[in-house]
């Protein structure tokens, strides 16, 4: 498994970096192939890349019909025009297929100015396969396609022999003959200078200066996620065990410690899924019922918490519910006027995304509406958690460039909407590690952040204590 560089450190990387002039392909001119459809298509290759520098299967990159063993070609534009001295080809999957680079400088004639030589390997670095959700809570959501275990990543920093004004597009072949298995494309950047472009990671210092994480051991068979009250003294954990999910519960103590995790009876009532997403001194909100699909039936229901013991009150009804899986995400405002579901429709930009819907005045939930681009990717985006201020959100994700399979992101409203949110901040390397990371709860008395991490297969509850004002900002 290999060591993520953070590209985020200073002195001479971020110097270097800072004198190139880096533009990213910002619209696609031509393109031979591509399997059609929000995920693998050629508009994934647009912009910054997504899927480095962990590398690996990604919805987010583009796959060509010909990816096995056939020659491809692509033609993308950039904003403006630039010198080129440098094209990067990012391929996540296999790299060293590029065979020949042209580029125009406006004409609309291409030059070719970059060709693969017989003994020229591209650098590549061993990646983990990259998976999804049902990979680490074995809930059985859509068919997984059956890959490799290592992929082999890496970028063609292909450097001309002499720069090139004035360059408005490029273009690349691709002979996917050279190597064997899977391809994709994840981005095609072009720079006036020699430095490799390399993928850097949205991060920022606080993060990366947070203090090392801390294991909560908890006495279950194996953690499948876990969600606490708002005021962080109740743990509910979700205990694997004999093909079904159950209820543990534990409290958190005058001394700081958490007592030993029960199973709780009346929060195992379902056959197969049992899962706490939302808790406070009135009420509680519990999923993995069966549903009734195309209804308003969502498999959530509302609890009444008597002084700790918990009694089905009513389901949590939705208009027109709709999701592809078996069971779905959810977090709630303090206030119970908005809820916020990872789930995945027909209206979803890939994957799992991030979907919110307001309470009306029977009770009931509206329409889920897509929470945009901004922050759903085409991969998968899951396991929220609203913050008191309505404005920060917690969640997991695939579909940026970080760690891991899945790392954890803070993100932003900005607006009255909730369809507008400012670009995924990875919460940095002291959380986030090559594997899994998920189930984020932010104590905002306390102060301290728990959350999932899955590492060659073992579970465990994490936890760094750090001040509120790192997480909760004002844009």
């Amino acid at each position: 498994m290999k060591k993520i560089i953070i590209l985020f450190c200073f002195c001479f990387v971020f110097l270097n970096v800072q004198a190139q002039q880096i533009q990213w392909a910002s619209k696609v001119i031509k393109f031979s192939s591509d399997l059609g459809g929000k995920q693998n298509g050629i508009k994934r290759i647009l912009g910054k890349p997504d899927v480095f520098p962990q590398g690996g299967n990604s919805g987010n990159a583009w796959t060509p019909k010909n990816a096995l063993d056939g020659r491809e070609i692509v033609e993308v534009g950039f904003e403006k025009p630039q010198t080129v001295k440098q094209v990067a080809v990012f391929e996540n999957l296999n790299a060293g297929c590029v065979s020949r680079i042209w580029v125009d400088k406006g004409s609309g004639n291409y030059d070719v100015v970059w060709s693969r030589k017989s003994d020229w390997r591209t650098p590549t670095f061993k990646s983990t396969a990259r998976t999804d959700h049902d990979y680490y809570f074995k809930r059985k959501r859509r068919k997984i396609n059956e890959t490799p275990d290592v992929y082999n990543p890496g970028i063609e920093n292909a450097v001309l022999e002499s720069a090139v004004a004035n360059v408005v597009a490029v273009k690349v072949e691709f002979n996917f003959a050279l190597l064997p298995g899977q391809k994709q494309i994840d981005a095609i950047g072009i720079s006036d200078s020699e430095i490799p472009i390399q993928a850097t990671i949205n991060t920022s210092a606080e993060f990366e200066n947070l203090a090392n994480k801390n294991t909560l051991n908890l006495n279950v068979n194996e953690i499948g996620g876990f969600s606490f009250s708002v005021d962080g003294q109740n743990m509910f954990v979700i205990n694997k065990t004999d093909g079904a999910d159950q209820v543990f519960t534990a409290e958190r103590q005058a001394d700081g410690k958490w007592s030993e995790a029960k199973f709780n009876t009346d929060l195992s009532t379902n056959e197969t899924y049992n899962y706490v997403v939302y808790s406070d001194a009135n009420i509680l909100v519990k999923g993995g019922a069966n549903y009734t699909r195309n209804s308003t039936e969502t498999g959530f229901h509302f609890f009444e918490n008597k002084n700790g013991n918990y009694q089905m009150n009513s389901p949590l009804k939705i208009t027109a519910y709709n999701n592809y899986q078996d069971t779905a995400d959810m977090s709630m405002s303090r206030d119970g006027k908005i809820i916020i579901m990872g789930i995945e429709t027909d209206f979803s930009q890939g994957g799992t995304d991030l979907y919110f819907a307001n309470k009306k005045e029977d009770g009931t939930f509206g329409l889920l509406q897509n929470m945009g681009k901004n922050i759903n990717s085409a991969a998968d985006e899951l396991l929220p958690q609203l913050l008191s201020d309505n404005s920060t959100l917690i969640f997991s994700s695939n579909g940026y460039s970080g760690y891991g399979d899945y790392d954890l992101f803070v993100s932003y409203r900005l607006d009255d909407s909730w369809k507008k949110w400012s670009e995924p901040i990875n919460l940095g390397s002291k959380i986030n590690s090559a594997d899994f990371e998920g189930s984020p709860f932010y104590d905002e008395q306390n102060e301290i952040f728990y959350f999932l991490s899955v590492i060659d297969g073992k579970s465990t509850c994490n936890y760094i204590k750090f001040p509120k004002a790192i997480l909760m900002k004002k844009l």
